[in-house]
């Protein structure tokens, strides 16, 4: 079953390469120009991924992003044709998964995407050939890898597939430091990915705040200056 893509990009020649190297990969594409009708798409279609360019006509990239994570947990990849970090932090914090800067490699973006995508199946219970009742738990955290459910003091967590990989190996490595590298080496593992640590930095913060941490004070994340991330056993 091919996997659907959503490709957001007001950019007619973008969207059209980006539609070609997908298709060569054997992805439906569902490409929209504008963000209005990318929205109907969204509302309607079972999608597995969406690319959304920033800088859009009529609705900014950074509010479809917004949109589509009141309702979906698929991974979003944006595209910012500007080397800011606060269009990438900005991206983050409201859902996004990874980021390409334009002008960018079609062989990188295919990269990003396969790699995503991987996280996904592996995460979804859609896709789950495995159906065995794989949980983590820890001070009232749990995690069940196979459902791709979270919950905090029996309330539900929703995590996107990135924030969900992180607090994964977080846990599984419990009383041990993780460091930004070895997050990226564990999650991404894409030649393409280049490791920068205010990525992991960003969806750390995330989910501290999803989780009702505190960076001062932290139940949960700790973070070791100058090494990484653990939770203390």
């Amino acid at each position: 079953m091919s996997n659907k893509i959503l490709v957001v990009d007001d950019e007619h020649e973008i969207a059209d390469l980006i539609e070609v190297y997908l298709k060569n990969e054997n992805y439906t594409v569902f490409k929209f120009y504008t963000a209005k009708e990318a929205l109907e798409c969204i509302n309607t279609t079972e999608l597995d991924l969406a690319i959304l360019d920033i800088m859009l006509p009529d609705i900014t990239g950074f509010t479809l992003c917004q949109k589509i994570r009141e309702q979906h947990t698929y991974p979003i990849i944006m595209l910012t044709a500007k080397d800011e970090e606060t269009d990438k932090i900005t991206g983050l914090t409201l859902g996004a998964d990874d980021y390409i800067t334009k002008p960018f490699r079609p062989l990188e973006m295919v990269a990003r995407v396969k790699s995503q995508l991987r996280r996904y199946k592996k995460y979804n219970p859609t896709y789950s050939e495995d159906h065995a009742n794989d949980v983590l738990i820890h001070s009232g955290l749990m995690m069940n890898i196979k459902t791709h459910e979270c919950s905090l003091n029996e309330k539900p967590i929703i995590l996107t597939p990135t924030e969900f990989s992180i607090l994964r190996i977080l846990l599984e490595n419990k009383g041990n430091v993780v460091s930004a590298e070895e997050l990226f080496r564990k999650i991404w593992q894409d030649e393409y990915y280049s490791k920068n640590n205010n990525t992991i930095t960003v969806h750390i913060r995330h989910l501290r705040e999803k989780m009702n941490d505190t960076f001062d004070k932290p139940k949960y994340i700790k973070t070791i200056w100058g090494v990484g991330y653990k939770i203390e056993v």
